[in-house]
């Protein structure tokens, strides 16, 4: 069975459709002349004009040199010669391709599900609305998340296809826009904060001409965590914790600087591996892991697993544990869409203030004694 982080790492750092050839960075001053409408966010920024948009993707994937720029142009808008050599999409859209399951929440949110026209893999999504259009037919498989089907999506024509990728190489892609089509980057799951993850409800609050609307439920969601995170800093104790699980003889556990330690750091809890470096995961044997975190109060993620006796099924030597012997495991994998597909992988990123919420429940139930779990369980 997978380990969580193994799937971390599938959904957001080994995302398996790359991008589109980069453009130049804005040599004028049109994106100056405006104020950045983003806060936390290191990958995106967006430029309001009269008349036009700037959006421009900074951090696609890690490393990336040059960003890619797009201009959304609304009706009658009229566009600078400055600006001409970049990638023009119409605003507001109409019909939309998505390639990952994080952008369904958005598109919910903003009232906009029924836009979505294509989506590769569609077991994948989970959210019952989405759900129902998918099982009446309204949106179509458009391949894998290793190839999207040209033909299909040629024939559907959407106003925009969203995707994402590790580097700047991918002919699916670049023969898609030599067709016609417009595709635009997200680099969301390139983001290592919460916050910086959820405010990516703004880059498609631009395409849909809901800018105010995507800033009100932003807005609503950082309040929700500052609160929240403010309630946690009242805690009194900072329990140990261990994370992660054993896949092909090698344990996987989240970087200190990765998305998932900052949540278990903000929750006031003691997570053993806080202070390494990197934003990704560590490979380490199973001996490494016992000797430090054998004794570890609680156990987060333990990767796919519902049960105890699945876990010890798998591998017995997790019993050796503290948590799992004291039943103090807490996993997300109860929490199932219709078809199966993890509802923790859809909604976390746009909901950083659930996910806080439910670790703060976890290590300090006396802080939410009336909490009800939006994706972590006690594994029985």
């Amino acid at each position: 069975m997978k380990s969580f982080f193994l799937k971390l790492i599938v959904l957001f750092n080994l995302l398996l459709l790359c991008g589109c050839k980069q453009n130049s960075t804005i040599s004028s001053d049109s994106a100056t002349t405006a104020k950045n409408e983003i806060k936390y966010a290191k990958g995106l920024e967006i430029y309001h004009h009269k008349g036009y948009s700037i959006l421009m993707i900074t951090h696609p994937w890690p490393d990336a040199k040059t960003p890619f720029t797009y201009i959304l142009q609304e009706k009658d808008g009229i566009i600078p010669d400055s600006l001409e050599q970049y990638p023009r999409i119409s605003v507001p859209i109409q019909s939309v391709v998505v390639t990952s399951t994080t952008h369904i929440p958005a598109l919910e949110l903003l009232g906009v599900e029924n836009t979505l026209v294509g989506f590769p893999n569609t077991d994948f999504i989970s959210s019952p609305k989405t759900r129902k259009r998918i099982d009446s037919g309204q949106v179509k498989e458009v391949g894998t998340n290793e190839t999207l089907n040209p033909e299909i999506l040629i024939d559907m024509v959407p106003d925009v296809i969203v995707s994402f990728g590790l580097n700047n190489s991918n002919p699916t892609l670049d023969n898609l826009q030599k067709s016609g089509l417009k595709v635009l980057l997200n680099g969301d799951w390139n983001e290592q904060s919460p916050l910086g993850k959820a405010e990516w409800i703004k880059f498609f609050g631009a395409l849909y001409g809901l800018d105010a609307k995507a800033k009100t439920i932003f807005t609503s969601i950082e309040k929700e965590y500052q609160t929240t995170l403010a309630l946690a800093k009242k805690a009194t104790y900072k329990p140990t914790v261990l994370s992660g699980a054993m896949y092909q003889d090698q344990w996987f556990v989240p970087q200190g600087e990765s998305w998932m330690a900052l949540f278990l750091k903000e929750s006031q809890s003691n997570y053993l591996w806080a202070n390494t470096t990197g934003t990704g995961s560590l490979t380490l044997p199973f001996e490494t892991i016992l000797e430090k975190a054998q004794t570890a109060e609680f156990w987060i993620a333990p990767g796919d697993f519902s049960s105890l006796k699945e876990m010890n099924n798998s591998n017995p030597h997790y019993s050796k544990f503290e948590a799992f012997k004291n039943k103090k495991v807490y996993s997300y994998a109860l929490h199932k869409g219709a078809k199966g597909g993890i509802l923790f992988f859809e909604w976390s990123s746009t909901r950083p203030d659930w996910v806080l919420k439910d670790l703060i429940a976890i290590f300090h139930p006396e802080l939410l004694p009336s909490h009800r779990p939006y994706f972590f369980e006690k594994l029985k």
